[in-house]
Formats: structure tokens, C-alpha cells, sequence
């Protein structure tokens, strides 16, 4: 299945689920499945049982995603009813702002898990291959109030000194728990979207001269989306190996339409299962919370600058970046002023 978080009007937000070239309203399928089994409909007991958006429906997986299937039938068989609370239940994909999936996860981690980026990065700064890389695989912490998805970016005047996109594909847990397995691992994944760690490295190389961070420098957005694909959808490109799932999905970015990376996910030399183990470890994980695998090779400007591949570019207000990973949709994003 493939999720979507929509703008349904100002300041409201809906999940949704992509069926073919349009969108399921869930909210109104669920008011809808209340109603048909003789159940109350007010707002409080539909959010007792569905929760409340996209990371109510994760945490409550097992009850709502049977429902959920059931309503993607109809709308496949052209069964949905004409209206439901005197709305349309369907809309066509693109007609509304789709924001991040899960707009408000629990945390955010990203992760460091190509081995080309980070030698190709630290050879252009002078710098041999660290060999903790291959020792164990690391993370950091980013704002978790900070997710956007498509459309602007909204930057401050620092955030410009230096502003780049990093290309990632990112996992979105399903399950809760500490101390995992691989196995165990692999089992707590919901599902993958795109993500685009978006960095202002003036700020962020200015902080880790501090050997902390990175925080200011990347804490004003991170990019999620569009769609979140859920793994059955990608069991013809899944191999399952002793180190973890391994996925092959080609990775492609674009600014202002020129490409300027390319990778695949397989590219990761550090499986999800292998940084959730270690994330995992003494600590509780929790439903919706996200974790990004690091950025691609060629997978930021930083990178390619460093390589003579691009000549000193750095994003610009009104650039615009597309990121593309196969089954995983195109996130789109705008580089705007902030107030």
C-alpha cells in the first residue's frame, strides 16, 4: 500500500492511500466503516480506534490496515459510496498538497550508511577513509517538528550560506521495541519514502569544529515523501540476507531539471536492520519514529562540488529539487524565504 498525508484545507491534514491515479480519503472510510457496522461516528471514538492521522493508523497497524485493504477493494471495483458526510471520497493524485506521510513521527535519526559519500566527501577535505565507518554504523538526531513534504522549503538568510540537498531513503518503524535482533529489525519497518536531509553546511561545519552536531545546520526541514510505501509493495525488490533487508530501487535527484545524482539503495553499506539494532540498543523504540540511511553517493552538492562534477553550486531561493527513487515516488520541493 502506498500512504499519503494530504491538505484537505487550511490547517487540516488527512491521511489518505493512493489507488491508482488517485487518492483515498481514510478519514471519510473510516467514518464510513463506523457507520456501516451500526458504530458511533463521533470524532472521540473514531480516534479510540483508527488514532489520529498517519501514525494512528501505524499504531494501531493490526486493526486498521485489514479495514484499510477492504476500502482499497471497493475503490478498485468502483463500489466506494457517492458521498460520505457529504464529501468525495476520492481524489485525483496531485489536486491536493501532499505533506509528509507522517507529519508528526515520534523522532527523527539519519543514519551514515554509504560508504562512497562519506569517502568521496572526506577525500575532497583532505581526509583518508575513517575506518570506524565499517565498525559500526551511526546516526544523529534531527527535528522531528522540522518534517515538510512536497512543495516550499521555507529558509532564513544563514540557512542560504552554503544550502544543499542530500538524497536518502529513509524507513518508518511499525512496531515498538529495544534491543533488536536483525531479524527483530526487519520485522519493525512499516514502510520507506524518500528523504532529503536538507543542509545549510555553513552552520553545520561551523558547529562540528565543536565535534557536536549536527544540529542548526540541519535542523530547519527535513524532506519526506511523497507517498509511504509499505514492504509488501516491494517484495519483488527485496533481498533478504543475514545482514538485513537489502532493496534495489534506483535513486535520482534534479535540480532546476538537471540531474545531478544517481544511486540505488542497494548502494547501502549498512542495511536498516544493522542501524536499528544499533539504535535499538538499551533503548525504547516506539510506532511512526524515522530513520534515514544517509545520503547516496553523488547524493549532495558538498560531494559533487568537492569532485569538480558541479563548479561551487549551492541552492538558491526559488531552486527547485526533485527527488525521485523508484516506487517511492517524486518529492518536489521550492527553495522560499522565511519570515
Amino acid at each position: 500500500m502506498k500512504f499519503v498525508t494530504f491538505q484537505h484545507s487550511e490547517n487540516v491534514s488527512r491521511p489518505g492511500l493512493v489507488v491508482g491515479d488517485q487518492v483515498l480519503d481514510l478519514e471519510l472510510a473510516f467514518h464510513a466503516e463506523e457507520e456501516r457496522a451500526g458504530r458511533s461516528t463521533e470524532p472521540h471514538v473514531l480516534e479510540k480506534r483508527y488514532g489520529r492521522g498517519m501514525l494512528g493508523i501505524i499504531e494501531n497497524q493490526d486493526t486498521v490496515l485489514p479495514i484499510v485493504r477492504a476500502w482499497e477493494a471497493c475503490a478498485k471495483a468502483g463500489e466506494l459510496p457517492a458521498s460520505v458526510r457529504g464529501e468525495t471520497m476520492l481524489h485525483a493524485y496531485g489536486t491536493k498538497l501532499l505533506l509528509s506521510p507522517i507529519p508528526n513521527p515520534p523522532s527523527t535519526r539519519d543514519g551514515y550508511a554509504f560508504r562512497q559519500h562519506v569517502m568521496t566527501a572526506r577525500r575532497n577535505r583532505g581526509l583518508e577513509m575513517i575506518p570506524e565507518f565499517d565498525e559500526f554504523p551511526v546516526f544523529y538526531f534531527t527535528n522531528h517538528h522540522a518534517v515538510v513534504g512536497s512543495g516550499p522549503v521555507k529558509v532564513r538568510k544563514r540557512h542560504l550560506e552554503k544550502l544543499d540537498f542530500e538524497l536518502e531513503v529513509a524507513v518508518v518503524l511499525g512496531r515498538g521495541g529495544s534491543d533488536w535482533s536483525i531479524a527483530q529489525a526487519d520485522d519493525a519497518i512499516f514502510g520507506l519514502c524518500i528523504m532529503n536531509d536538507w543542509s545549510a553546511r555553513v552552520l553545520q561545519m561551523d558547529e562540528m569544529k565543536l565535534s557536536l552536531g549536527p544540529a542548526k545546520g540541519k535542523d530547519f526541514a527535513t524532506g519526506l515523501g511523497p507517498v509511504l510505501v509499505t514492504l509488501d509493495e516491494l517484495a519483488d525488490v527485496t533481498t533478504k540476507t543475514e545482514k538485513g533487508m537489502q532493496f534495489d530501487l534506483r535513486m535520482q535527484c534534479w535540480v532546476n531539471g538537471v540531474q545531478l545524482s544517481d544511486g540505488n539503495v542497494n548502494q547501502m553499506n549498512w542495511t536498516f536492520a544493522q542501524i536499528l539494532e544499533r539504535a535499538s540498543y538499551g533503548v525504547e523504540m516506539f510506532p511512526g519514529e524515522v530513520i534515514g540511511s544517509g545520503t547516496v553517493g553523488t547524493g549532495c552538492l558538498l560531494e559533487l562540488n568537492g569532485s569538480g562534477i558541479t563548479k561551487n553550486q549551492w541552492l538558491q531561493l526559488g531552486d527547485e529539487v526533485a527527488m525521485e527513487i523508484d516506487r517511492l515516488g517524486r518529492l518536489v520541493n521550492t527553495v522560499v524565504g522565511g519570515e
